[in-house]
């Protein structure tokens, strides 16, 4: 929620490039910041505890800030070209919560974490977030942001991901293991931002279904559906 904030100003500053690439189609962009996003959670996937590993680690981090960078330009490049659709916008949101999981569970089958399950499970909160703000725009009419948002995350995994190559460039990434049934994942920035991502969806899951809730009885008691069978139904 605190980085979404700073989009209007995001924006602001990106008249320049958005400007510059005015001539491509803004889902043209959308599609070419997929393959980017996904090279960028294989490499981080694929990485491995040497020298190479420190240089997949590092291009994997900045395939993911590509591909953000630019799915954060095809909606100013849409409205400023007057070609905002309706399947630009439902191609941008499908695209993100792709990505959204293929970033989770890559960090989480690296060797740095090696836990898929741990993986599928972050990224299942994590969709489950993003649910119920699209659930709530499409039965109340407005989109709820609040929780835990993309931007956020991604903006911590990819501090992670470049901090982990730093620390396995020293030789330095492992803080010891985790207690319990989670003892056999050891404490780096990536294992970190994995729990931080499943926390996340599971606290923006139950802030966005309290606040719908209320935003939704408050919209049936204004306007109430027709009943069917009612009495002013059969009166009709």
């Amino acid at each position: 929620m605190a980085l979404e904030k700073l989009r209007n100003i995001w924006e602001r500053t990106l008249n320049p490039i958005v400007e510059s690439m005015s001539w491509l189609s803004p889902a043209a962009i959308t599609w070419i910041a997929l393959p980017i996003g996904i090279l960028g959670g294989l490499s981080v996937f694929l990485a491995s505890e040497d020298s190479l590993g420190v240089s997949m680690l590092f291009g994997g981090g900045l395939l993911i800030t590509l591909a953000m960078a630019l799915d954060g330009l095809d909606g100013p490049v849409a409205r400023a070209t007057g070609r905002v659709t309706r399947w630009g916008d439902y191609l941008d949101h499908t695209f993100d919560r792709l990505l959204d999981a293929v970033w989770i569970i890559c960090i989480s089958a690296s060797v740095f974490v090696d836990d898929i399950v741990l993986g599928l499970s972050a990224a299942w909160f994590t969709l489950l977030g993003s649910y119920m703000g699209t659930q709530a725009q499409a039965v109340a009419g407005t989109r709820n942001y609040r929780g835990f948002s993309r931007a956020d995350r991604t903006i911590l995994s990819i501090i992670a991901i470049f901090l982990m190559g730093i620390l396995l460039h020293l030789d330095s990434y492992s803080w010891g293991s985790y207690p319990g049934m989670f003892n056999h994942i050891e404490i780096n920035p990536l294992s970190i931002v994995v729990f931080i991502s499943a926390l996340g969806g599971i606290w923006t899951f139950l802030i966005r279904f309290i606040q719908a809730s209320k935003q939704i009885k408050q919209i049936d008691t204004d306007d109430p559906l027709p009943q069917p069978n009612s009495p002013k139904d059969e009166a009709d």
